[in-house]
């Protein structure tokens, strides 16, 4: 299940953040404290990736991330350490692959197909929907209460284990639980997939003055945390913009969004994560030229991240330029063999180019992973017409 569902949560997150020193800091602090957990032998790996929405999660394998969004919110390494040792609570107590079943998954893969299917072509409907690729946090396990006490009880553990304050998971969950009490769009998935509660805060503070009273004075690392998150916390206002964007697409203001994804740009011009969501919001908006622009930026920036190449590809699928559209699909492909999408999408432009049996080699591919939806109807219909099947 990790390895061929995490690498398309990672994308849909756009990917793990380019700076190499950030990914290194919480890479090093998760793989010491899972060293001294429960399951020391798991192949843990830790990431911070591009998304803008406050959450952290783990994949059953011991594939975990962080959000730049809830990299911002932490005020210390201590904060961090809790937040990572919760992580790595939920994969030792095998809730991760509970709550994960393979059968919502496949689900979820071929429900994502629909919402993207509709490419501007005859009986398809709308580019729109095609982009998103899959949901904020579609991959994402749904704990319950008593997981998150486990996961909380043993990230306590483990972050003392590792030298840190117990007070660091005192002050996540004071940041999280004044987080559920406002509310804003940008938390909606984590607390969705972490249900949270003033007790989980009580009892935080509750283990730090019993339990761990003797390590309370242990340290938080302030300093270090805000020396090593410098470089992001210079993005802040820009990240903003994006969330307000990212609430504006969920509310199909697409214009509204674009306002708020330029305010971003101009503040952080090479941002990612910004460019390929204007890229987005523009075909949505049917501007594919302008979508087409910010595409080919986002590819220029971060060429091994799928996602810029995938809407590069949708953008001149809307263009009709389907060599161009071919060859960034093939690409997206190679970056994210996971995405069964892309190869209906490299059948479709061997169709546009009027190349019939590669075409009809891919639609053959693409229907042995999934068998129904639009796509999926129209791979059959073009077999059937074209003589391949009965």
């Amino acid at each position: 299940i990790d390895r061929q569902y995490s690498p398309l949560q990672f994308s849909s997150d756009f990917g793990p953040a380019q700076e190499g020193a950030l990914n290194a800091y919480v890479d090093g602090i998760g793989r010491s404290m899972a060293a001294r957990s429960h399951r020391p032998h798991m192949p843990f790996s830790f990431r911070v990736v591009n998304a803008t929405y406050i959450n952290a999660y783990a994949f059953p394998g011991g594939s975990i991330a962080c959000t730049r969004g809830i990299l911002l919110k932490l005020d210390n390494e201590a904060e961090l350490a809790a937040l990572l040792g919760h992580e790595i609570g939920h994969v030792n107590a095998r809730h991760t692959a509970e709550q994960m079943s393979k059968g919502q998954l496949t689900n979820i893969v071929v429900g994502g197909l629909s919402i993207i299917a509709d490419v501007a072509a005859p009986g398809m409907g709308q580019v729109a929907s095609a982009l998103g690729g899959f949901g904020a946090g579609a991959f994402l396990a749904s704990y319950s209460r008593d997981n998150e006490r486990q996961a909380d009880a043993l990230g306590t553990e483990y972050m003392v284990q590792s030298g840190y304050s117990p007070e660091g998971m005192v002050g996540l969950m004071e940041m999280l639980n004044s987080l559920n009490k406002s509310k804003p769009s940008s938390i909606e998935v984590m607390f969705a997939t972490h249900p949270m509660s003033e007790e989980r805060y009580q009892t935080a503070v509750r283990a730090a003055r019993t339990t761990f009273a003797e390590s309370r004075n242990l340290p938080l690392n302030r300093e270090r945390y805000m020396d090593t998150t410098a470089r992001l916390r210079a993005t802040k206002g820009a990240i903003e913009e994006m969330q307000k964007g990212d609430k504006a697409m969920g509310q199909k203001n697409f214009s509204q969004a674009e306002t708020h994804y330029q305010a971003a740009l101009k503040q952080a011009p090479d941002d990612y994560a910004g460019l390929v969501s204007m890229a987005k919001c523009l075909l949505m908006q049917k501007k594919p030229a302008e979508g087409a622009r910010y595409a080919r930026r986002a590819q220029a920036v971060f060429p091994q991240e799928a996602q810029g190449h995938h809407l590069g590809g949708f953008a001149d699928l809307n263009l009709k330029e389907f060599d161009g559209a071919l060859q960034s699909f093939r690409t997206s492909q190679r970056l994210l063999p996971q995405n069964p999408n892309t190869i209906f999408f490299i059948g479709y432009c061997y169709e546009g180019l009027g190349r019939r049996p590669e075409a009809a080699r891919e639609y053959q591919r693409f229907l042995q992973q999934v068998r129904q939806g639009q796509q999926a109807q129209h791979a059959a219909r073009r077999l059937q017409e074209w003589g391949y099947t009965r």
